[in-house]
C-alpha cells in the first residue's frame, strides 16, 4: 500500500505540502486554545482582572477564526488529492488490463478485475481522504496532547500511563481480527459481480431453460455470504466503538476525580484542570481516529494489494525490445499513430504471407498441448480456410496470429518475420480480426465502423457495408449510418452484428483478414453473395477462414483440415475428398455426396 500510495501521490506533492501545513497549524491551533483558557481562568476570572479576560479572549477568538479557515482549505485540497489519486489509479488499472493477453485476463477474471478498478480503488482513494483530514492529524494531536497535558500536572498525567496501553491492547486486538474478514470480503465481492455479470449477459439463456429461480439462489448465495461477512466485521466494530467510549468516560471521571483532590489540597490551579481536561479529551478523540483508522486502514491495504497485483502482473505477452520495424499496410494507418522508435529495424514492405512453422501452443498449466506440429502458409491473394470438428483447435490457431496467445513451440510468421518480433501495433494493423462472437460497442453504426479507421468518410464506410451485404438493413434504420446501437450490439439480429463486424474489419483495409467462424448466422443466400464480394474486393490480401460450415469454404485456395489439434490434410476441396478421410466426413456430414461432388 505504501508503495501505491508513494506512486500514485507524487504528482499531487504541491497540494501534499500545503494540506500537512494547514494540518500543523490546526494541530498547534487546538493544542494553544486550551492554555489560553486556562489563563483566562487562573489569572482574569479568579482574580476578576477583566482587561486580561477581553484581550486573551481576542486572541482565542483570532486563532478559533484561523483554525476554521486552514480546515476548510485543508479539507479541500485534501479531496482534490484523493479524488486525482483515484483518477490516477482508475486510469493505470485501465491501461494496465487493456495490455493484458487473454491469459492475465483469465487469470484475474473479468468480474475481478471490475472489483478491483471501482471497489477497491474506492476503499483506497477514501482513506487518502481521511488520512488527509482525520488520520495524520490524529498522532499530532495524541503526542501534543500528551506533552501539554504533562506541563499542566505531572502527577495527573500518571494516569496516561494507564489509559494508553489498554486503549492500544483494544486496538491492536481489533486489527487482528479485522484484516482477515476485510480480505475475505473484497473477495466476496468479486463472486458477487461475476454472478451478476453472467446472470445479466445470459439472460435469456437463463429464461429460456426456466432457470430464473436456480440464478436467484446463485446470487442469493453469493449475497448471504458477503452478508454473513459483512455482520462479522459489524459486530466486530459495534463492541469497539462503545468500548472506546467508556474507557473516554471512565478516564474522565478519573481525572475529575483525581484533579479535584489536588485543587482542594492547592497542588493545582482549577484553570490547570479545566486544560487537562481538554487535553485528555483531545488525546483519547486522537484514539479514536485511530479506531477509524482500524477500521478502513485494513481494508484499504487488502484493496491496495489486489490493485497492486494488476499493476505488477509481468505480461506474458509484450514487445520484444530491438522489434523488427513494419511498414503501415495500405490505406491503413499504424496503431495510435506510433513508430516503432530508434532501436527498431527496417524491413521491405510486407504483403501478408502467414506461415505457421511447426507450431505447437498450450495453455498455462495445461499438461498436454492442444496444437501440435501445424506448419502450411497462407499467402496473399489466396483464400486460406481452416474447418475441423469441434475442439479441433480452430480459433485458438487464428487467435496465435495476432498474437492473442503466443505459441510454445515453433514460429507463427508474417511476411518471413516471427510474430514475436513485431511491436505488437504494428502486427495489429496489418491484420483485420472478425472474431467468433461479433461484439459491437455503445454508439452509433458509423462509430463501430470507424474503430477500423478514425479517418474513413461516409462512402468508406457505406463501401464496406456494400461489401459486407449490409447496406440495406443500415439504410432501413431512421438514422442510417448514425442510427444508435446499444452495448454488445444488443439491439440488432446476431446476422446483422457479424455483417457490422466484418465491415468495420474491411475499413480497416488491412493485408490480413481473419474471419473466425464469422458467417454462421448468416442465410445461405446472404453467404454466397458476401463471399463472392470478399473474392472481389479481396483479392489482394491474405484472407483466413474458420468455419463450421462446408459450403462457405469448398471454393477456398486452400483447406487445412485439423483433427485433435493437427492437421491431417492440406489441398483444395476435390482433393482432400479423396485423400483425407476427416474432411470427408464432415463434407458429408453437411452434403450429399452428388452435392459435394458437383462442387
Amino acid at each position: 500500500m505504501i508503495r501505491l500510495l508513494r506512486t500514485y501521490l507524487r504528482p499531487y506533492r504541491r497540494q501534499l505540502v500545503l494540506v500537512l501545513t494547514l494540518l500543523l497549524i490546526q494541530a498547534i491551533a487546538n493544542l494553544y486554545l486550551p492554555d489560553l483558557n486556562a489563563n483566562i481562568i487562573n489569572n482574569g476570572v479568579a482574580k476578576g482582572n477583566n482587561d486580561y479576560i477581553i484581550s486573551v479572549g481576542a486572541v482565542m477568538l483570532i486563532v478559533t477564526f484561523l483554525l476554521a479557515v486552514c480546515s476548510v482549505i485543508a479539507v479541500y485540497f485534501g479531496a482534490r488529492v484523493a479524488m486525482g489519486f483515484g483518477r490516477d489509479v482508475r486510469g493505470a488499472i485501465f491501461q494496465k488490463v487493456e495490455s493484458f493477453s487473454q491469459v492475465e485476463v483469465n487469470r484475474f477474471g473479468t468480474a475481478s478485475l471490475i472489483t478491483r478498478n471501482t471497489n477497491d480503488v474506492q476503499q483506497v482513494q477514501m482513506v487518502v481522504f481521511m488520512a488527509l483530514t482525520v488520520i495524520i492529524l490524529a498522532p499530532i494531536m495524541g503526542i501534543g496532547g500528551i506533552i501539554m497535558a504533562t506541563q499542566q500536572d505531572l502527577p495527573l498525567s500518571g494516569l496516561l500511563i494507564v489509559i494508553l496501553p489498554i486503549m492500544a491492547l483494544f486496538i491492536g486486538f481489533v486489527m487482528s481480527r479485522a484484516i482477515p474478514l476485510f480480505r475475505a470480503m473484497q473477495v466476496k465481492i468479486d463472486r458477487i459481480n461475476q454472478v451478476m455479470r453472467e446472470a445479466l449477459a445470459g439472460v435469456r439463456v437463463i429464461r429460456a431453460f426456466v432457470r430464473t429461480r436456480h440464478e436467484e439462489e446463485r446470487f442469493d448465495g453469493a449475497n448471504k455470504d458477503l452478508f454473513d461477512t459483512a455482520i462479522r466485521v459489524n459486530r466486530l466494530f459495534a463492541v469497539t466503538l462503545p468500548m472506546m467510549m467508556a474507557i473516554l468516560n471512565l478516564s474522565s471521571v478519573a481525572v475529575m476525580w483525581f484533579g479535584a483532590q489536588r485543587i482542594d489540597s492547592g497542588a493545582m490551579p482549577i484553570g490547570n484542570l479545566t486544560a487537562f481536561l481538554t487535553y485528555l479529551m483531545q488525546i483519547l478523540m486522537s484514539v479514536l481516529m485511530a479506531v477509524f483508522m482500524v477500521i478502513f486502514v485494513p481494508r484499504a491495504a487488502v484493496s491496495a494489494d489486489r490493485i497492486s497485483q494488476v499493476l505488477d502482473t509481468e505480461l506474458s505477452i509484450q514487445d520484444p525490445p530491438t522489434p523488427i520495424m513494419q511498414p503501415t499496410p495500405r490505406g491503413a494507418r499504424s496503431a495510435g499513430g506510433a513508430t516503432a522508435g530508434p532501436a527498431a529495424q527496417p524491413m521491405a514492405r510486407g504483403l501478408g504471407t502467414v506461415e505457421f512453422r511447426n507450431v505447437e501452443f498450450r495453455y498455462p498449466g495445461a499438461e498436454q498441448p492442444v496444437l501440435r506440429e501445424i506448419s502450411f502458409i497462407a499467402e496473399p491473394g489466396q483464400t486460406t480456410a481452416i474447418v475441423g470438428s469441434t475442439g479441433s483447435g480452430k480459433s485458438t490457431l487464428v487467435n496465435l496470429i495476432p498474437r492473442f496467445y503466443d505459441a510454445t513451440g515453433g514460429a507463427v510468421l508474417v511476411d518471413g518475420i516471427d510474430v514475436r518480433e513485431m511491436r505488437r501495433e504494428d502486427l495489429w494493423a496489418k491484420i483485420g480480426v472478425i472474431p467468433q462472437v461479433a461484439f459491437l460497442f455503445s454508439g452509433t453504426v458509423a462509430t463501430n465502423l470507424r474503430f477500423g479507421d478514425e479517418a474513413a468518410t461516409d462512402d468508406d464506410l457505406w463501401h464496406a457495408l456494400d461489401i459486407a451485404q449490409g447496406r440495406e438493413f443500415v439504410s432501413e434504420m431512421a438514422a442510417g449510418l448514425e442510427s444508435p446501437i446499444d452495448q454488445g450490439g444488443t439491439n440488432v439480429s446476431g446476422g446483422q452484428r457479424q455483417r457490422l463486424a466484418i465491415a468495420r474489419a474491411l475499413v480497416k483495409n488491412a493485408e490480413i483478414f481473419i474471419f473466425d467462424d464469422s458467417f454462421s448466422a448468416l442465410d445461405f443466400r446472404t453467404d454466397g453473395r458476401l463471399r463472392a464480394a470478399l473474392h472481389r474486393e479481396l483479392a489482394s490480401a491474405t484472407v483466413i477462414i474458420v468455419a463450421q460450415r462446408v459450403g462457405t469454404i469448398m471454393n477456398a485456395d486452400r483447406i487445412v483440415v485439423m483433427d485433435e489439434g493437427r492437421v491431417v490434410g492440406v489441398g483444395k476441396h476435390a482433393e482432400l475428398i479423396e485423400s483425407c478421410e476427416t474432411y470427408r466426413e464432415i463434407v458429408y456430414s453437411q452434403l450429399s455426396p452428388a452435392e459435394a461432388s458437383a462442387a
